[in-house]
């Protein structure tokens, strides 16, 4: 285990910045187009699940809370992204990109 950490260290001292801001950008262009296809589908399968919870705890089969659960952790999923955009882009005022991540950037 050693070795390898070893040989991964090496690797990184042998290149160079631009090899980092290269994998850098990638990283950030794979992650958003998950977020954003993660998204679509928990919010498609969350509205189902709102449907059927609602159902359920107007007749008595579930409680309540379960179902205000899920709204809450919909509404959070909702706003994740406007909360990473103010404050990785300087303001509410800032641009956006078709995802609504374009503050994502290199902090270095």
């Amino acid at each position: 285990m050693l070795k390898l950490l070893f040989l991964a260290l090496a690797a990184m001292v042998a290149t160079t910045p631009d090899a980092y801001a290269d994998a850098f950008a990638t990283v950030v262009s794979k992650g958003k187009s998950l977020f954003t296809n993660v998204r679509t589908v928990v919010f498609v399968m969350g509205g189902f699940g709102l449907v059927g919870l609602a159902v359920g705890a107007i007749f008595g089969a579930v409680k309540w809370k379960w179902f205000a659960s899920l709204a809450f952790g919909l509404v959070i999923l909702a706003i994740a992204n406007a909360v990473v955009e103010y404050f990785t882009s300087g303001g509410a005022g800032s641009e956006s990109s078709a995802t609504g991540m374009s503050g994502v950037s290199d902090t270095m």
